[in-house]
């Protein structure tokens, strides 16, 4: 009986030793639903896995709630795009240290008769205020993601409260709301990689695109293992190591949608320009 005892505690030994190995090799990373819907994840990600043995499980969210969740200790790392947030994140100390990974930019898309006109704005701040004063239909993200957090930027910036029913709020993912605004033939803010992934699918049109406050970068944070113990601290560490690394930034600068490059790289001093439609963005780091 005795020896039947000690087989059991040896398989439950072993089954936790086992769970407690898979976690470890287990990579939990909030990110926003560009970096997926692009599909640029499942296209890098499986040569990291194979390359270091770590399987990283992909929730594609919003920034906010990405961040929230790396407040929450729900996921070991976060890649996400809102720079400010990014960094109040570290300042309170949810997150070690921002890395930056890559850049492309916010476009606004809206149906090809252009009612507001904004093809012919000198700005994005004069963009969105043409199509308030117009009142035409605008979907926004509403979902406290990188995107409406920059859409909520450049209506502060033009000094601008939108309401009516003119603007409506979807709380969708970026895929979602090019369908949205598809349909309602309206106006909307969404980054280009996304953009040019769903183009083919809408007949709304890319109508203001290049200035600088549309700049849009990328940033990898490891969540603090001070704050949440059971953190993979080392997994995360290695998959921003890999991915601001040479190898990682040239896959992402590689990676393309029918021939047009979605993101550009930006680590270190690894910078490269990004071309979309065969034109440069006026960007910055």
């Amino acid at each position: 009986m005795k020896s039947i005892y000690l087989v059991i505690v040896l398989l439950l030994l072993s089954t936790l030793s086992s769970l407690a190995c898979a976690q470890q090799k287990r990579i939990r990373m909030a990110t926003t639903t560009s970096t997926d819907n692009t599909g640029l994840l499942k296209a890098i990600l499986p040569i990291f896995e194979e390359k270091t043995g770590y399987a990283v499980q992909v929730i594609a969210v919003g920034t906010g709630k990405a961040l929230k969740m790396g407040r929450e200790g729900d996921v070991d790392v976060v890649l996400v795009h809102a720079r400010t947030a990014e960094e109040e994140f570290v300042s309170e100390g949810f997150g070690t240290d921002r890395h930056d990974v890559m850049y492309n930019e916010f476009v606004l898309i809206g149906p090809d008769s252009d009612p507001a006109g904004i093809r012919k704005a000198q700005s994005a701040i004069e963009a969105l205020s043409q199509i308030a004063d117009k009142k035409a239909n605008f979907v926004s993200r509403g979902d406290d993601s990188g995107t409406h957090k920059k859409e909520q930027e450049l209506w502060g910036s033009a000094e601008l409260i939108p309401q009516g029913k003119w603007y409506m709020e979807a709380g969708q993912g970026m895929g979602k709301i090019i369908q949205i605004a598809t349909e309602l033939d309206a106006y909307t803010v969404t980054d280009s990689g996304t953009w040019l992934t769903f183009k083919e699918k809408s007949s709304l049109k890319q109508l203001y695109s290049g200035d600088k406050i549309l700049f849009n970068p990328y940033g990898m944070i490891a969540v603090n293992p001070k704050l949440h113990a059971d953190a993979n601290h080392t997994g995360a560490s290695a998959l921003i190591k890999w991915i601001t690394s040479e190898d990682g930034q040239t896959l992402i600068g590689d990676f393309r949608f029918h021939g047009e490059q979605l993101f550009a790289p930006n680590a270190g001093n690894l910078i490269t320009q990004l071309t979309i439609n065969g034109k440069t963005p006026q960007s910055k780091k």
